[in-house]
């Protein structure tokens, strides 16, 4: 069987600035459309959740992957 694992973080695009990880609400998924579908929409509603002043000031942005993970 396989699954895939979610792993995502918030970065910035000022320098010294370093992506840090995100601890989400589910992080394993059935298929690879799931994992890659959850990422890009909680990826808007965290953007959505900060403060636009934060956003813009520290210009946020997330990055994620979807790694594929065999189970026995």
């Amino acid at each position: 069987m396989i699954k895939f694992i979610l792993l995502m973080f918030i970065c910035s695009n000022v320098a010294g600035n370093k992506c840090k990880p995100i601890t989400l609400p589910i992080s394993e998924f059935k298929t690879y459309h799931e994992c890659a579908y959850f990422g890009y929409d909680y990826s808007s509603i965290l953007l959505k959740e900060f403060p636009i002043e934060a956003v813009d000031e520290y210009k946020m942005y997330t990055a994620f992957s979807c790694t594929e993970q065999k189970t026995i």
